[in-house]
């Protein structure tokens, strides 16, 4: 009986240690993402500090979408990280994410920067504004999206291609507001008012400014302070003044950088805790320090130098009406064939 009795206690032992070390085991998330390391990892690591929780993360600049549906079940991933509504949605859509119905994320994250059904939450806003040269143009002399087709700008803004999803976005967003027709008619006006083929990224058209290829153009406005506290292209950032357009009316149009639960999550309450944490305040101040961006919740301080910009703005509409627009918004780039200049 003694030796049956020790034997089952050494057997509770054992058990209570495996399950002990699967629960260590499961204390993790892994995260697939589009934003490099660097830029999310301060967040992680005061994630894992305060919870215990290892954070793993895959960068990439493309492909994370189709690598999951590859995975299926299988896939090791629990979150999706992207930088524009677009490849949120396009990880809705490929329904390799699921729904999140927490409280906490409700609370935190405005419903205009939320999937209505549950399946993206934003972070952080990066608002499209207008660069214009300090040189060539006067301060007032344009205020709206609306005014960049007027033919006083002929040759004189510079973009990256039309097919880009920070330009996408814009055009969805323009879709919303004015209705196909007058968003063709506003890109039409917009392509004949190009000083070149659209190229580059949103630095390379405040160089052009620079340059004096152009006098305005189309800039995430976090592209500000990266030039800024660059050696070089800081006189890129010094030759433009930003525009937050359209403050008259409906206000300036903000994308966002947000995250995704993936449908074969295998560390469900870890992934769901860890939204939870980014939503925060300490993970808000956290996420906008580091980037530059506008936290979503309410009442978190605005870095210094966005700050000192001033408060602007935002337009409201729901960026689910913007996603729902793109893919008319990329065929009307083909059809006015904006590219092709």
């Amino acid at each position: 009986m003694k030796s049956m009795m020790s034997k089952l206690v050494v057997t509770c032992a054992l058990v209570a240690l495996l399950i002990s070390a699967g629960m260590a085991r499961a204390a993790e998330v892994n995260v697939y993402s589009y934003r490099q390391p660097f830029l999310i990892k301060p967040l992680f690591d005061a994630f894992t500090k305060e919870t215990g929780i290892k954070v793993n993360t895959v960068y990439a600049k493309k492909g994370l979408v189709e690598r999951l549906k590859s995975e299926g079940a299988n896939s090791p991933a629990d979150l999706i990280f992207t930088v524009d509504i677009g490849r949120l949605t396009d990880a809705a859509n490929a329904e390799v994410t699921q729904a999140v119905n927490s409280d906490i994320l409700n609370a935190n994250i405005p419903a205009s920067y939320r999937a209505g059904n549950g399946h993206w939450f934003g972070l952080t806003t990066r608002a499209r504004v207008i660069a214009a040269s300090k040189e060539r143009v006067k301060e007032g002399e344009i205020s709206t999206y609306e005014e960049l087709a007027d033919p006083k700008w002929k040759g004189r803004i510079c973009t990256r291609s039309g097919k880009h999803a920070y330009m996408v976005a814009l055009t969805a967003s323009m879709i919303a507001h004015h209705g196909e027709a007058k968003a063709k008619e506003w890109l039409t006006g917009l392509k004949a008012n190009l000083a070149r083929k659209p190229q580059g990224n949103d630095r390379a058209q405040a160089k052009a400014i620079k340059e004096g290829q152009c006098d305005l153009a189309l800039l995430n406005h976090y592209y500000m302070a990266k030039m800024m506290r660059n050696e070089e292209q800081s006189a890129w950032a010094d030759a433009i003044y930003l525009v937050f357009p359209n403050q008259g009316d409906r206000g300036t149009h903000l994308n966002v950088s947000g995250m995704a639960l993936t449908k074969s999550s295998p560390n469900k309450a870890h992934a769901i805790k860890l939204m939870e944490f980014l939503s925060s305040d300490l993970a808000q101040r956290m996420y906008a320090e580091e980037n530059s961006e506008y936290p979503l919740k309410q009442g978190v301080p605005w870095s210094g130098l966005l700050a000192s910009w001033g408060k602007f703005k935002a337009d409201v509409v729901a960026l689910d009406q913007v996603a729902s627009n793109r893919a008319n918004a990329i065929k009307m780039a083909d059809e006015v064939q904006y590219d092709a200049k």
